[in-house]
């Protein structure tokens, strides 16, 4: 039974639903509630975390040639290094999940960094390929879980009016790491050899890892759990799972739900064949890019590595545009609504889709401009400045599409949805640098990158798709969307 609370409630408020619910709007352990500082800082404390995740995925890239050489194996074997990693993002939530459920997402914080590093210091001792090939898919396996944790941490945190804010840093900052990482492994493999592009990764893990000690617990039920703690009254409902069935529980909802999802709702289905694409593009780049300088334009290894750095500066300015256009155009139309119409009811979240709308025929343009201008040899600043628009193109997509999604499916199912867009994402870029230097190879850069430019055409009515015919996809959709 529990003790009485010394706790100084409002009048007529019961003490105990401080433990079992938020005590009102304005309750200071709501993480809404925090000072704008600390959300700030939090925000990007989490982003920089789920940064060194795609960081250390492509910062091996350059090294695989060297690895290739000092353990014997073929081209296709020495990029596994990279591909299995991928496939540990994708398998990561499994673990990640459960474990913010059951302890916290402070705790997923503190915990899987840690073994992260660890296993990145495995790869860069192994002494043959199969102890790097596992020891880099179980380093993707302890990374995963800061990225779906920033993702949920920047939710807690965020309004959904707002969320688009806070999501343009999200969605950019990790893209970023998978750009820069070439830049820096790729020096870091010339002067001091490919074991380097592992250590760089532990200073990198360290270092954003100090700033997320400083961070609050931001999930609800962790938070009210302390605070029955600490007055000792009785707390929100524990889980009567165990870890086991958490585990079970976690598998059905990250990947039996999701892959129901993805192949039977549409829009899921839409997004996440578009994204996926996207992301398997990225990663195209991030093998094919130093190939394409070296051959066409002659570059030197110093001068492939700064050859990322069009695609580095399309990443790092997306979030202007997102912020621009949420701010002129979506916050006013949110607005308008509002005040013509009932609260419970639903701003449509097709709005989210104007930065799609505009970049969906803009990315294959610049796909084809980047292919001939390199194909043609032209000044090497030329397809520099169109990877520079093909990225910032595809994150306008990648971000407008996944807010859409979110939107769409609201608190009850968007996660699920979100689980289907991660899996298929990194399944993807763990095929896609199986194939795409060859292809480049036996194409040309022309041919090659005109074939991805194809592909992103036929891809580009998606976003005009939903904007016209959302609602239909939804009503005809098997699981709720909702608030």
């Amino acid at each position: 039974m529990s003790k009485p609370s010394t706790h100084h409630d409002e009048p007529g408020e019961s003490p105990i639903q401080h433990a079992r619910d938020w005590s009102g709007p304005d309750d200071p352990g709501n993480p809404r509630n925090f000072p704008l500082w600390k959300r700030v800082y939090s925000t990007f404390a989490v982003s920089f975390l789920a940064f060194v995740t795609t960081f250390a995925a492509s910062i091996y890239s350059p090294g695989s040639a060297e690895v290739q050489r000092e353990f014997g194996v073929s081209e296709e074997v020495a990029v596994l290094p990279l591909c299995l990693y991928n496939a540990g993002l994708a398998a990561g939530p499994i673990i990640g999940a459960p474990l913010s459920e059951t302890a916290g997402r402070k705790v997923v914080t503190l915990v899987t960094p840690p073994l992260f590093a660890l296993f990145t210091l495995g790869a860069g001792f192994s002494q043959n390929a199969a102890s790097l090939i596992v020891c880099r898919f179980f380093a993707g396996v302890f990374a995963a879980p800061a990225v779906g944790n920033a993702s949920a941490t920047i939710t807690d945190y965020t309004a959904g009016r707002y969320r688009a804010i806070s999501m343009a840093f999200y969605y950019s900052i990790p893209t970023f790491g998978a750009m820069l990482g070439p830049l820096i492994g790729g020096f870091a493999a010339q002067g001091k050899g490919w074991r380097w592009t592992q250590w760089t990764t532990i200073f990198f893990i360290v270092a954003f890892y100090i700033p997320t000690l400083f961070t609050n617990e931001t999930y609800k039920k962790a938070v009210l759990r302390k605070r029955a703690k600490q007055l000792d009254i009785e707390g929100p409902p524990q889980p009567t799972r165990s870890l086991a069935q958490s585990v079970h529980h976690f598998a059905t909802n990250l990947l039996f739900r999701p892959i129901n999802m993805l192949l039977t709702e549409p829009i899921v289905t839409l997004v996440c064949l578009y994204n996926s694409f996207l992301f398997g593009l990225m990663y195209t780049f991030v093998v094919a890019s130093p190939w394409v300088y070296e051959y066409y334009y002659g570059f030197g290894p110093a001068a492939q590595n700064l050859s990322f750095l069009g695609l580095i500066l399309g990443t790092a300015v997306a979030p202007i545009p997102l912020i621009a256009i949420d701010h002129f155009i979506y916050q006013p139309r949110w607005r308008s609504y509002r005040a013509s119409n009932p609260d419970d009811e639903r701003f449509p979240p097709e709005h989210r889709l104007y930065p799609a709308l505009f970049a969906s025929f803009a990315l294959p343009a610049f796909l084809f401009a980047f292919a001939w201008s390199a194909e043609e040899r032209l000044h090497w600043i030329v397809p520099i400045a169109f990877q520079f628009c093909v990225n910032l193109s595809s994150l306008l997509i990648y971000a407008s599409a996944n807010l859409y999604m979110m939107d769409s499916y609201g608190p009850l199912y968007g996660a699920s949805a979100a689980s289907a867009a991660m899996l298929s994402r990194y399944v993807l870029s763990t095929v896609f640098p199986l194939f795409s230097l060859q292809m480049f190879r036996a194409l040309g850069v022309g041919w090659a990158t005109s074939l991805l430019a194809f592909c992103t055409l036929a891809m580009a009515p998606i976003p005009w798709l939903f904007w016209r015919c959302g609602e239909r996809l939804r009503s005809k959709g098997k699981f709720e969307t909702s608030n």
